[in-house]
């Protein structure tokens, strides 16, 4: 007899793990909770979650619930108590569970780090600006504490040093699709541990002015790109935008911003600590462009500074 589950969760990280226990033989999907649709870009349209658009797509036939809040909602409660699943799973959802849905099934989470280590909205980010050698995905119990339930399992992923933050939630979303499985199948044998008090740490939600850069420090600057390529970007105090860069050294020191050197399809740039390789700029509301392009139309050259 397959177990139900109730799924919960927001992005496309979530829709890898929900697609892995959709084509499952062992698990029926009962339901989907995700946050409510947003209106995106300057035209403001009106936007469904990435998981919605995959039900759609799919022509998947399950119950989909967008609500504003879980907390004090007997409306939510009274409908996931009709469903009586026998898990719920939760991923990148985006709203803390409370103690009265906490109580229906066993919920578990399945975050994007090594807990207790990044308990919080970005640890992905998180792991990628602290150069850490491994990430991973915990699952967990759910209980009313911010990511702080007791650990059911944990995958690791060895980070390249030139993987960017989107190849990164790509190969732990998989890891996560395939943790969620491995969890549920070993359920019964599984002996939770509870999580390291003195090893905890927090990262909070990425808002826009989190890609502001310098020319200090190479290496933090580089480190800025990998984590915020994808959003909020990586942008100068003058709206320029930094598209494609490559550390070159950690330890020279310059001038900051000096352009050292110009090429056809890139330019070496100073920081206080370290050079950085810049082949593409996006100007503020113009399309991206070669460096070259730019600093000519700027008439920049060799000890200039970029800004």
């Amino acid at each position: 007899m397959k177990k139900k589950i109730v799924f919960m969760g927001t992005p496309d990280y979530a829709t890898i793990i929900f697609d892995k226990l959709i084509k499952s033989d062992n698990y029926e999907v009962l339901a989907l909770f995700s946050q409510p649709d947003k209106k995106v870009g300057r035209k403001q349209i009106l936007t469904a979650p990435h998981i919605k658009q995959y039900c759609i797509d799919n022509n998947l036939d399950l119950p989909i619930f967008q609500p504003d809040k879980l907390k004090n909602n007997n409306e939510i409660k009274e409908e996931l108590e009709k469903l009586s699943p026998d898990f719920i799973i939760v991923a990148a959802y985006g709203q803390i569970l409370p103690k009265e849905i906490l109580n229906i099934a066993p919920c578990i989470n399945l975050h994007a780090s090594i807990l207790p280590k990044y308990r919080g909205a970005s640890p992905i980010q998180e792991s990628i600006l602290n150069d850490d050698k491994y990430t991973g995905v915990t699952a967990m119990f759910m209980e009313e504490g911010l990511d702080s339930g007791d650990i059911l399992a944990i995958e690791y992923l060895k980070l390249q040093n030139n993987m960017l933050v989107d190849e990164v939630f790509d190969k732990l979303s998989y890891l996560a699709a395939n943790l969620t499985i491995t969890t549920l199948d070993n359920f019964e044998k599984i002996n939770p541990k509870k999580q390291n008090s003195t090893e905890v740490s927090h990262c909070s939600k990425i808002k826009k002015e989190n890609g502001l850069i310098d020319f200090d420090n190479a290496k933090q600057l580089y480190l800025k790109y990998k984590a915020y390529c994808y959003w909020p970007g990586i942008f100068l105090s003058t709206g320029l935008k930094i598209k494609e860069i490559e550390l070159i050294d950690e330890d020279s020191s310059n001038k900051e911003g000096e352009i050292l050197e110009i090429n056809k399809d890139f330019t070496i740039i100073g920081c206080k600590s370290g050079k950085i390789k810049i082949s593409k700029v996006q100007p503020p509301s113009k399309k991206v462009m070669n460096i070259a392009d730019y600093l000519r139309g700027k008439r920049l050259e060799v000890g200039n500074t970029l800004n």
